[in-house]
């Protein structure tokens, strides 16, 4: 039997992973895709928002949403029983689409593509990364060289590691199709650096392509035809090279929670308060659901770094409350010592009258 393809896309928080798979699904010329969605936290976004597509490739059974850790970490516990039972299908599957958390490292979960339950019947078409054009042009994943090495000088004993760099590296190390995402919010100029910077970190020649709002046809993320779990053991991620011995790779440098608030007066209001909240404590990553005074329809908050996008995505179903959650992604430290005073920053915004954003 011909073994079906699955495509792994994957990339830093808030790369737009998400939305190029609903424009993916969208525009899916009849294939029957099953996703696996993986987040970093405890509240399924993303999953949330496929299942509302609005599109016959996009059924709510063709959709399993993996909330307990990143998928790289818990490949035996979550990635393989999920696979086994999307195999085990009446309805064959034509394609198969994970999208990992914005934290995950790629190369445990394509490695696993060769445990023997799932490499009979099952190839990776390929590794998709996706990247914020105009993150990686504000130097969101380089240090700053000058006070690095001030740093250094003034205390040797320092860790300097980045793990936000490390990641963004490893994310790209493990691609098969590189994908320039929000190429419409940096000029020209700025797309050519960020294009030569992510070719030197690949180490070697991979497509590279660009996107305005994920959108790119189902033919070129699809029939790659890789078969990246037969190459993956030569795109080590930097945990696998310091780690020979099998240390397990965390992802203790990183911390989530959900913060909940009510109602708040205006969608001006909310993105104002919140931008301030993000600044106030580096929050890397901030998405879920909210309700505004006087709107029928839930709102979809979508936060990277300061940069904020909203929209309506559905009516409030009859009986469910008007309540707003997120997710909250940062650096543990930052988290960690900020949470109590996040939490009570969003919750507070519900009280704001619309005039805040003013």
């Amino acid at each position: 039997m011909q073994k079906i393809p699955a495509t792994v896309i994957t990339g830093f928080l808030g790369a737009g992973k998400t939305t190029l798979i609903r424009n993916l699904l969208q525009n899916a010329d009849g294939r029957r895709i099953a996703l696996i969605i993986n987040e970093f936290g405890d509240l399924g976004v993303d999953g949330d928002i496929l299942k509302g597509c609005g599109v016959e490739t996009c059924r709510e059974e063709d959709v399993v949403e993996l909330t307990n850790g990143c998928i790289c970490c818990t490949v035996a516990d979550d990635f393989i029983p999920t696979m086994e039972k999307l195999l085990e299908r009446a309805d064959r599957l034509d394609h198969i689409v994970i999208e990992t958390s914005g934290l995950a490292l790629p190369q445990p979960l394509v490695a696993a593509f060769n445990w023997p339950e799932v490499k009979a019947r099952v190839t990776v078409d390929g590794v998709v990364t996706v990247i914020d054009a105009a993150a990686v042009a504000a130097g969101r994943f380089a240090d700053d060289e000058a006070k690095v090495q001030a740093a250094r000088e003034a205390d040797e004993s320092l860790d300097h590691d980045n793990p936000l760099e490390e990641l963004f590296e490893d994310q790209i190390r493990a691609a098969d199709l590189l994908v320039l995402n929000k190429a419409d919010l940096v000029d020209a100029a700025a797309l050519r650096a960020v294009r030569a910077k992510v070719e030197a970190e690949a180490g070697r020649k991979l497509g590279v392509v660009t996107a305005e709002n994920g959108r790119l046809p189902a033919d070129v993320l699809l029939g790659l035809k890789a078969g990246t779990e037969d190459l993956i053991a030569d795109r080590r991620s930097h945990h696998e090279i310091h780690h020979a011995d099998g240390h397990s790779h965390d992802h203790e440098d990183f911390e989530s929670f959900v913060a909940e608030g009510g109602e708040y007066a205006s969608v001006e209001a909310l993105t104002a308060g919140l931008k301030d909240v993000i600044a106030r404590h580096d929050v890397l990553r901030l998405k879920g659901f909210a309700a505004i005074r006087a709107k029928p329809m839930r709102l979809v908050v979508q936060a990277v770094g300061g940069r904020i996008e909203t929209y309506f995505d559905r009516p409030f179903a009859s009986g469910e409350a008007r309540v707003s959650r997120f997710v909250v992604i940062g650096l543990h430290d930052a988290i960690e010592d900020g949470e109590a005073a996040i939490r009570e920053g969003i919750a507070a915004l519900a009280e704001a009258p619309a005039a805040a954003a003013e």
